[in-house]
């Protein structure tokens, strides 16, 4: 009777988690995302946890969402996780003004972003009978 229902946009080993609103650049954000793409779960958190960058604890507890997306809704392991994609897009903008001298102003832009991060299980490489010989 209703509307079906939508077919899944991810493969069936992966899982997403999107952080929206975080007040910071997109260029900035973008540093970050370098950082982990391509990293096991694991070396990406703990990268994360000691990076100097302010951003870092929001864009960690996104990828703590993902990993828990992909647990709990995807019945993904764990331990065979990597952070398959990490993009970000724009937010909106805030303008704000600032005085300057001699009677004018200036404008300032508060930016925000979205961080969209995608992990997906690999197969974990089995030892051979040729290589355990």
């Amino acid at each position: 009777m209703g509307q079906e229902k939508n077919p899944r946009a991810l493969k069936d080993n992966e899982a997403k988690a999107v952080g929206r609103m975080l007040r910071v650049s997109p260029q900035k954000l973008n540093l970050l995302a370098q950082l982990i793409r391509g990293k096991k779960v694991d070396k990406a958190l703990a990268d994360l946890e000691f990076s100097r960058k302010r951003i870092a604890h929001d864009v960690k507890k996104t990828l703590e969402s993902a990993i828990a997306n992909a647990e709990n809704n995807h019945n993904l392991d764990v331990d065979d996780l990597v952070v398959a994609e990490a993009f970000v897009g724009k937010g909106l903008v805030l303008k704000r003004f600032a005085s300057r001298a001699r009677g004018r102003a200036a404008r300032i832009r508060k930016p925000f972003s979205n961080l969209t991060i995608v992990v997906r299980e690999i197969e974990a490489a089995q030892p051979t009978e040729a290589q355990g010989a």
